[in-house]
């Protein structure tokens, strides 16, 4: 009896899988590859290693410097060469963090999340509840991008970075049948990351890293910067 870790690839992902070497027949490995996806987001890890890593995170916590946090958190993000958030999401971020409670209550949670205990189910569902109770003014901050960004530039061999649109339609490209609501919830990501594997047990031999390597193998099959 074959078993899910020897069974083979879908014909829709084999077809996606053929799309990817097209643009990069080095795989993840590939030079062009590194240059047009993995680079800049590994890059965004390191400063955020450097900014706010864990022990460090810890000690501004302690501190009591929550602005100072959540200051380094949204400079790491558009330090990268292609920011991952929309611009109204970074003005909904900036403007629920101005308040001293909205920053202590963003700096802790995000802690929480990426250090805190329990599984990571319990970790997002705190992160969840912790986002969509911050300050709202003009535009509501509990979207799916910002949920899952610092996540995934933090600790990228564990989250996911889910943009909608483009994370939908590879999934219909790869025939995976993604269970999305619009809101976030554990449901919808736990969905994302049994997607992430199914993705990477398909395209093992190629190697891939982490969820860098992961998501930009879905980014390719979804994002109208690759043609069909």
């Amino acid at each position: 009896m074959s078993t899910s870790k020897s069974r083979r690839p879908s014909a829709a992902a084999e077809r996606c899988r053929k799309k990817f070497l097209r643009y990069f027949p080095g795989g993840f490995r590939d030079e062009k590859y590194v240059e047009w996806e993995r680079g800049y987001k590994w890059e965004t890890h390191e400063r955020w290693e450097e900014a706010l890593g864990r022990d460090e995170f810890r000690r501004l916590l302690r501190r009591g410097e929550f602005a100072e946090v959540t200051a380094r958190a949204v400079r790491v993000e558009q330090s990268a060469r292609y920011s991952m958030i929309f611009s109204f999401e970074k003005m909904a971020l900036r403007d629920a963090v101005k308040e001293p409670e909205g920053a202590r209550a963003f700096a802790e949670g995000l802690y929480d999340f990426l250090h805190g205990p329990g599984d990571t189910e319990r970790r997002f569902e705190r992160w969840v509840e912790v986002v969509a109770a911050l300050p709202r003014r003009q535009t509501r901050v509990l979207t799916w991008p910002l949920v899952t960004v610092f996540g995934f530039i933090a600790r990228p061999e564990e989250h996911f970075f889910l943009k909608p649109n483009v994370t939908r339609a590879a999934a219909r490209a790869y025939g995976f049948d993604f269970r999305y609501q619009s809101r976030p919830d554990w449901e919808t990501y736990s969905n994302l990351l049994e997607f992430a594997e199914t993705v990477r047990r398909d395209q093992r031999d190629l190697k891939p890293r982490d969820m860098i390597d992961i998501q930009s193998f879905v980014w390719v099959q979804g994002s109208d910067e690759y043609a069909d």
